[in-house]
């Protein structure tokens, strides 16, 4: 680092810790976006299959620790803070805290390894906004996004080859890897890089893998069902897929670099249901999460 920085702010999306954190948690989500009450309400009820928690803020802070160690190893010795968007530690609270703390000139890591407006930009208006409202001057420069970052793509390759490890090698023609990430609006999309990146993504990881058989899917879906959203949705290519004889689908959830409930549930349930119901065979492919090689 060239740069003298005083701190990192790692910024997130955030989650809820318990039951009574649940809806207070969506409505927060929910601010100035036309989300259906009855979406958020099935939101609800996914979270609390979960007892109310997401692992999202666990994983995130162990990142956080993890990524301090490594850099104080290569001698740069700099506090690693955490902010999110829909819960606590609020990233205003944090940003404070960083000024408060002595911090100047910060690195932004804004943690989704792919960009939207809502992935990203927003994350840097936030900021923007936090520092006006505390009437405070701190210098934020951020971090590229990881979507094809040598070593998050190693390691993602490394959690699908261990789901392909317990598939027969006979039966690697009748096996397909889904890519899913999170849908968006398609006016968002078609105004980003997000489409592009998460090819990018997909299709490096499947080159590691030496693996041709695999799609780009979406999940979780939010909007008004009239508006038009990233697609086809992961469920539906399951079943379509099941008719042109795929008897194994991997899942791996390249648009999220940690757990969280739309991990374990979109995926880990409700993808589940639908590929138990074709006769398929699905394996989820773990996150990236804490894993020291992404680290």
């Amino acid at each position: 680092m060239s740069k003298k920085y005083d701190a990192i702010l790692m910024i997130g999306y955030g989650a809820p810790e318990k039951i009574e954190d649940i809806r207070p948690f969506l409505e927060n989500v929910a601010k100035g976006r036309p989300i259906p009450p009855d979406r958020l309400e099935e939101v609800a009820h996914h979270y609390e299959l979960f007892g109310g928690k997401s692992p999202l803020n666990e994983y995130t802070f162990k990142q956080a620790r993890a990524l301090q160690k490594k850099l104080a190893e290569y001698g740069h010795d700099l506090p690693i803070y955490v902010g999110m968007r829909n819960w606590h530690p609020f990233t205003p609270d944090t940003i404070k805290e960083m000024y408060d703390n002595g911090a100047r000139k910060v690195i932004g890591m804004i943690m989704a390894a792919h960009q939207s407006d809502a992935s990203w930009e927003k994350y840097q208006r936030d900021v923007q906004e936090a520092l006006t409202d505390l009437g405070i001057e701190m210098e934020f420069d951020y971090s590229p996004p990881l979507f094809d970052h040598p070593l998050f793509i190693e390691d993602s390759a490394d959690r699908v080859q261990d789901c392909l490890d317990e598939i027969p090698t006979e039966e690697y023609p009748e096996t397909m890897i889904l890519f899913t990430a999170h849908s968006i609006p398609m006016p968002m999309a078609e105004a980003s890089p997000y489409v592009e990146q998460l090819t990018t993504t997909a299709r490096l990881i499947a080159e590691k893998l030496n693996y041709d058989n695999w799609r780009l899917v979406y999940q979780s879906r939010s909007g008004r069902p009239t508006d038009p959203w990233l697609e086809p949705d992961v469920c539906d290519v399951i079943e379509e897929i099941s008719k042109e004889g795929v008897k194994n689908v991997i899942a791996q959830p390249i648009g999220f670099i940690c757990d969280h409930i739309e991990v374990l549930f979109d995926i880990g349930v409700e993808a589940q249901e639908t590929s138990e119901k074709v006769g398929i065979n699905l394996l989820r492919a773990k996150t990236v999460n804490d894993d020291p090689k992404f680290i």
